[in-house]
């Protein structure tokens, strides 16, 4: 399980944020929310992944947590400098290698 803090969100509306907590409930790998805190499952599809990416840039929840998700078998589209998320998941430098989880290990 992974736990992503999703606090400190300005929403446009309750149903701006009745949105958020609706549309991450309809990702696979989504397990609960606990308050504010997203609970999904360690490994996530490509679409899931995606659908993160995507949820957390839309409602400017801090991405940087995201990058916990990197295998080996996502980095080639997942870490890719020029897509639009990149920096703000890994930041501006090039990640440890020794750090990232790999396809068989996780948190």
């Amino acid at each position: 399980m992974v736990h992503l803090d999703c606090s400190g969100i300005w929403f446009g509306s309750q149903l701006d944020e009745k949105h958020l907590f609706e549309w991450a409930a309809e990702i696979p790998g989504f397990l609960r929310w606990e308050q504010d805190t997203l609970v999904v499952r360690s490994r996530l599809s490509e679409a899931s992944l995606r659908d993160l990416l995507s949820l957390f840039s839309r409602y400017e929840i801090p991405m940087a947590q995201l990058s916990q998700f990197r295998t080996s078998t996502n980095e080639h589209w997942f870490a890719a400098p020029h897509m639009y998320w990149h920096k703000r998941v890994f930041g501006g430098k090039k990640p440890n290698r020794a750090l990232q989880r790999t396809a068989s290990g996780g948190r």
